[in-house]
């Protein structure tokens, strides 16, 4: 009988060690390859945007670079993909063709060299997301274990970038489906990003931290950081329906890719000359360190940094979304936080991770993000804009793929995509016989 049940426990033990094993040996080889890559990305966008600084003449290169990004996609055959269908490959099992990993690589740097208002976590997760993908075909896992592969590559390249470990591995398995966390994810995600961490530390990474001063806990601090919060979810909302309008009207407007592209390039540069300054073209991390540190930033910065980055993402050039979204809520909180009567510093610091929160729909992933951006001081604070945030932001958000699997209001499964569904109207339920939910 003892003897049975002994063996049964073996049994059992080994295959849980079997399965760590095999999932700590993944991580590691993705950790590594993400880590080496999106530290050369990370290098190569930094001096591209150095370059771009030196010879202000490449500005006007805008037009023809989005050429080139169109001829390259179109040579790789991966015009069209984007992050949305990273966020397919987990939901539905799709396949990543490698030829991705190159094609949004050169595209970012492209756009970044000239001036496009874009990020990098979008070439992150798709990059990421390829390179976990085709490691787990090397391992020849099956299809699940090949959605935990993409999530685990996910997590590791924007962990490269950014330094922060814990965010990525949670933002990576929230993100997908908000309402639940795959929890048997977590190791894997989290061992390849502290790799990955460890891999562009050693390549000479600095990882992204502010220095910011939050005041000692109060109830009206408390009360004044929910108000800021709640103008966040409105600038997130913002944010992503412009995002989103943009794009819809130039592809319908526009529905050849050569000619979109030039188009929207010409109208970066032309708003660039309008504005006479170039503190919207690229990543803006001078901008939101100048907001978070000095508690500088132009009230209609926010605004602005919206527009050149509708117009650089719709047109058709590659980058992402959320580095903008820091530079929206830092810009944005720096100005609005002291009407409330908060410090500057602070309040950008609040607005930074706020509107994130309301733009991505990952509230966890986001109070995580303020630890390891600004340190634990604040964390109330930053918990409270972040979950008011993500109430008032709706079912608004940057990906059209995420699945909103639970009411924001209360405790009902309604399981729709992101941007089609509000509170109070009907849904209907897209097919999920093939996402993680089974």
């Amino acid at each position: 009988m003892y003897w049975k049940q002994i063996c049964q426990w073996v049994r059992h033990t080994k295959l849980y060690a079997q399965a760590m094993v095999k999932w700590l040996i993944l991580a590691a080889v993705t950790g590594c390859c993400c880590g080496f890559v999106g530290a050369m990305f990370h290098i190569g966008i930094h001096k591209a945007e150095l370059l771009r600084t030196a010879q202000p003449w490449l500005l006007f290169c805008l037009p023809v670079a989005g050429l080139l990004i169109v001829g390259f996609y179109k040579i790789t055959k991966t015009e069209g993909l984007g992050t949305n269908d990273i966020i397919d490959a987990v939901h539905l099992g799709k396949p990543l063709t490698i030829l991705l990993l190159p094609a949004i690589f050169v595209g970012t740097m492209l756009t970044h060299l000239c001036g496009g208002s874009a990020g990098r976590e979008g070439a992150a997760l798709q990059m990421g997301g390829t390179i976990g993908w085709n490691v787990g075909r090397v391992f020849q896992m099956d299809d699940r274990d090949l959605r935990t592969a993409t999530l685990c590559g996910m997590a590791a390249f924007f962990s490269a970038l950014f330094g922060t470990p814990l965010t990525a591995s949670v933002f990576a398995i929230v993100v997908i489906s908000i309402g639940v966390m795959y929890h048997a994810a977590f190791i894997p995600c989290l061992a390849a990003s502290l790799v990955a961490y460890w891999i562009s530390l050693e390549l000479g990474v600095e990882p992204t931290r502010f220095v910011v001063l939050a005041p000692g806990l109060h109830g009206i601090t408390l009360i004044q950081v929910a108000v800021l919060g709640a103008g966040c979810a409105l600038v997130s909302v913002l944010f992503c329906n412009v995002i989103h309008l943009v794009e819809h009207q130039m592809k319908r407007h526009l529905p050849n890719a050569w000619i979109r592209v030039a188009a929207g390039g010409a109208a970066v540069v032309v708003l660039t000359l309008l504005c006479g300054t170039t503190d919207y073209n690229g990543a803006g991390m001078d901008v939101i360190t100048a907001a978070v540190e000095e508690g500088t930033a132009r009230p209609e910065a926010f605004l602005l940094k919206i527009l050149f980055t509708a117009l650089t993402l719709g047109a058709g050039f590659k980058g992402g979304e959320v580095v903008p979204s820091f530079f929206v809520g830092a810009t944005f909180g720096c100005v609005a936080g002291p009407l409330l009567g908060l410090p500057a510093e602070f309040s950008a610091a609040i607005g930074l991770v706020a509107v994130f929160c309301g733009a991505t729909n990952c509230p966890l992933a986001s109070t995580f993000l303020s630890v390891e951006l600004f340190g634990d001081g604040g964390l109330l604070y930053f918990a409270v804009a972040c979950g008011v945030s993500y109430v008032l932001s709706g079912y608004n958000g940057l990906y059209s793929s995420q699945t909103i699997l639970y009411s924001k209001l209360k405790a009902e499964y309604i399981n729709v995509r992101t941007n089609a569904y509000h509170a109070g109207g009907p849904h209907q339920e897209p097919p999920v016989s093939g996402s993680l939910k089974k």
